[in-house]
């Protein structure tokens, strides 16, 4: 499935073109701007102010593919102050007044006014790797932000690579989409958000464009395209998921039991730094899985869920992953494609990128997909659904045996926030609610809430994971849940070794046995059992309020009162009951 140019989607009223995607198309119609590959990118960004070349080389295969010269580097962009997302910049065109919509609308003109003054470059891409499920993007810019534009051709496909693919493929009553893009904007009014620099991003997402102001950092780029792209495939009846997958085949498994388990798929969803990529990406699960499984890899970040043909298809070629974990000689530096925000030492000669955060936080690679093994473009139905949560409340698994409290924890993801994301100290310590752990959400909330709940109803499997620790004593007073004991819980899944029963506490929810957990992870049972917390009354309490918080949440959400049945259903799922 292919989408439509600008032309083919309004040819039968072309009166109908909304104003943010003219004004747009009319920038990409200047035969002035220079349409580049992603070879005369990189070279375009070797001369850019901001940008370093280091002597560590690009990954060969990786460097063939863009059509890169032999021996390409790697380049670091590095930025100033802000190096993470800002989510405050947003601004929704279709939900402004019509005041503010005609103010918008001047200040863009302005703005697009401004950027012609320089030399200005376009790109072409494929969003989308699977036959069924392809999206046309061009990026603009000008010459003095080649880097982000090399980058978003890297992160994504250069559209000559998939041509062909992409020609045989159906049509979807989806347009292109545009991402604009200038750094350089400035604009003092208080109506957008000034915090570091003045920054916009201007969303139409019922006409797949983007405007990037005032923004450097590149993942602004690549989660605005995947936002629109996650939005193309809710509008054609598919789940938008924010999160990683992967298959796993025990087809070949010495175990008659196991082998006869043959394909399943997990998939999480959570923020950076909750385990999404660690779960997602594990060789072997911590080495829990048995001996002769199989595993691919659809995506660590991003994918939708088609349930009428029950597979689930990947967006993206390459992993934009943070380095904070990877130090210098780590196996991973060898898949690098091109860095940000990284410092950079001499070292036997050679200017060499340093990961682990050393200059500033939230350091980021592109990185090709190979780092993680065999991986594909399209996998089954997901078998396994599994928020990752922050909730101290909460025990290291949960598993839901009711359908509309699996939707609505998902609806009201408690987690905190990360140093991925442009907000002040404060924000970083509040809990807050990420429906499905997908910040990027631009249309209303109940359509995610339909969608998943059409998966789980096709027979996925609901669960939650509390990935920052379980209540010992109060609420910072923690038993720690190691990443590897989340791992062995995973595997359990995978191969249905978890036995389970009620939690009085919370009807339709579920957490695993003593007899089955101590045979594989002694102790558990009584270290994360709610039954065994110390403060039994202020555990329960706080357990009390932030039920009553995920429902207040959702109550408050604009987007679900619309829909009060759908609304009722989810606040009715989310009661704790029992104790005292």
């Amino acid at each position: 499935m292919a989408s439509q140019s600008t032309y083919e989607f309004y040819k039968d009223d072309l009166s109908k073109i909304p104003p943010l995607r003219a004004i747009a198309e009319t920038l990409l119609a200047d035969k002035r701007v220079r349409k580049v590959n992603a070879a005369e990118a990189y070279e375009l960004a070797l001369k850019q102010w901001d940008v370093m070349e280091t002597d560590h080389p690009i990954y060969p295969k990786a460097a063939k593919r863009l059509g890169l010269p032999e021996g390409a580097k790697l380049l670091n962009h590095c930025h100033g102050k802000i190096v993470g997302r800002t989510a405050m910049a947003r601004r929704f065109y279709n939900r402004l007044n019509g005041p503010d919509q005609r103010k918008v609308l001047g200040d863009l003109r302005e703005a697009i006014f401004d950027m012609q003054e320089r030399p200005l470059i376009k790109a072409e891409a494929v969003v989308g790797l699977d036959q069924d499920l392809m999206i046309k993007a061009t990026i603009l810019g000008s010459e003095d932000d080649a880097a982000n534009i090399f980058n978003w051709l890297v992160n994504f496909t250069p559209f000559d690579e998939l041509a062909d693919e992409y020609a045989k493929s159906a049509k979807l009553p989806i347009q292109d989409i545009i991402i604009v893009g200038d750094n350089l904007w400035r604009n003092e009014d208080p109506f957008y958000h000034n915090q570091g620099n003045p920054q916009l991003a201007l969303v139409d997402e019922e006409c797949n464009v983007i405007y990037n102001f005032g923004m450097r950092y590149f993942g602004e780029r690549k989660k605005g395209t995947l936002t629109l792209a996650w939005t193309s495939g809710i509008r054609v009846g598919m789940a938008a998921c924010h999160g990683g997958i992967k298959e796993i085949d025990f087809a070949e498994c010495s175990d008659a039991e196991i082998k006869k388990l043959g394909k399943k798929s997990i998939a999480f969803f959570g923020l950076s730094g909750t385990g999404k990529s660690s779960h997602t990406n594990s060789h072997d699960n911590g080495g829990t899985l048995p001996e002769g499984f199989a595993k691919k890899v659809l995506h660590d970040d991003a994918f939708q869920i088609d349930t009428e043909n029950r597979v689930c298809r990947a967006w993206e070629p390459t992993l934009f992953d943070k380095t904070d974990s990877r130090p210098l000689g780590h196996q991973d530096w060898k898949y690098m494609v091109s860095v940000m925000n990284h410092a950079m030492l001499e070292i036997d000669g050679k200017v060499m990128p340093i990961g682990q955060d050393i200059r500033n936080p939230n350091g980021r690679a592109l990185i090709d997909r190979d780092v993680i093994g065999e991986h594909v473009n399209r996998c089954t139905f997901p078998d396994s659904l599994c928020w990752l949560m922050k909730d101290t409340c909460l025990p290291p698994i949960i598993r839901f045996t009711d359908t509309y409290l699996a939707v609505a924890m998902g609806a009201a993801l408690m987690t905190k926030r990360n140093l991925a994301e442009n907000v002040s100290e404060e924000e970083l310590k509040k809990l807050v609610f990420i429906p499905y752990a997908n910040p990027f959400r631009v249309y209303e909330l109940w359509k995610d809430v339909e969608a998943f709940a059409h998966v789980f109803d096709c027979g996925a499997h609901g669960y939650s994971f509390n990935s920052v620790g379980f209540w010992r004593s109060s609420d910072t007073d923690l038993n720690a849940i190691p990443l590897q004991t989340s791992l062995t819980l995973q595997t359990m899944i995978l191969t249905d070794n978890l036995e389970w029963e009620d939690w009085e506490l919370l009807p339709g929810a579920q957490i695993p046995k003593r007899n089955c957990m101590e045979k594989v992870l002694p102790g558990f049972y009584d270290t994360y059992n709610p039954t065994n917390v110390e403060n039994r009354a202020e555990y329960f309490q706080t357990l009390k309020d932030r039920f009553a918080q995920r429902r207040h949440f959702l109550e408050q959400t604009d987007d679900l009162n619309c829909k009060p049945e759908l609304l009722a259903k989810l606040t009715k799922a989310l009661h704790i009951k029992g104790w005292f």
